[in-house]
């Protein structure tokens, strides 16, 4: 076979895993496979961004399970990169959250052997989704809601304004100022705007404060999003 043909058959992964041994223990699996050249970093967001822009990566491997920002951080800052959640057990809230985070595909290893998950690799990069049955219902039940908090006061009133609500939800998902206002298509100057607001409404000084508020006196709610461009 003619190399051209071989090379534009070549898929550039990226590992990224919190535990080192894991992280080798799986590059070095797939890197036995000769259609994968594989790459592997540290999972942070800082390490994911710079091996993907440095290694033109086609489809990340994220063990991101207990932090799905890292999903969406990679997602905002490379959409066209396949993301693929390493998971240890099919927790409804974890798969939704990954799909929404931008996630192409979950594996779990303790349902599925390493053959599934290479074929799972092949199937997102192909631009399909690779999910279960069950999976699925997941995702197609938190349409039934929306990343928006509803936040209250102790008398139960809303204390925040839709677009303020979405904010929150945002922030609480760990996203950044930035990642927020691409998020919602706003300026990163309107989204500090909207944190001065919602601060000075809820009384807290912080967005550690403001979360662990949003936690204890949130609520989600019925799935309708703030169309961009509208100001509430």
């Amino acid at each position: 076979m003619p190399t051209s043909v071989v090379n534009s058959s070549i898929i550039r992964v990226l590992v990224a895993d919190s535990n080192q041994m894991q992280n080798q223990l799986l590059t070095s699996a797939l890197r036995r496979r000769p259609e994968f050249r594989v790459n592997f970093c540290e999972l942070t967001h800082n390490a994911v961004l710079t091996s993907v822009a440095g290694n033109s990566i086609d489809v990340a491997l994220l063990n991101a399970e207990k932090d799905v920002s890292v999903v969406r951080s990679l997602h905002l800052a490379h959409p066209r990169v396949r993301k693929i959640l390493l998971i240890e057990s099919p927790d409804r809230h974890t798969i939704a959250s990954a799909f929404r985070a931008g996630a192409r595909g979950l594996f779990c290893f303790s349902e599925s052997p390493f053959r599934l998950l290479c074929r799972c690799i092949h199937c997102v990069h192909q631009g399909q989704l690779s999910v279960s049955n069950q999976q699925l219902e997941f995702v197609i039940e938190s349409l039934t809601q929306v990343p928006s908090l509803r936040v209250v006061n102790h008398n139960g009133f809303n204390l925040l304004t839709a677009r303020e609500e979405q904010v929150v939800a945002l922030v609480a998902d760990g996203l950044t100022n930035r990642d927020v206002a691409r998020e919602l298509g706003l300026t990163e100057n309107t989204v500090k705007k909207y944190l001065f607001h919602i601060f000075d409404k809820v009384g807290v000084s912080s967005r550690v404060e403001l979360v662990l508020f949003a936690v204890t006196r949130g609520a989600m709610q019925n799935a309708e999003w703030i169309p961009t461009g509208m100001q509430q």
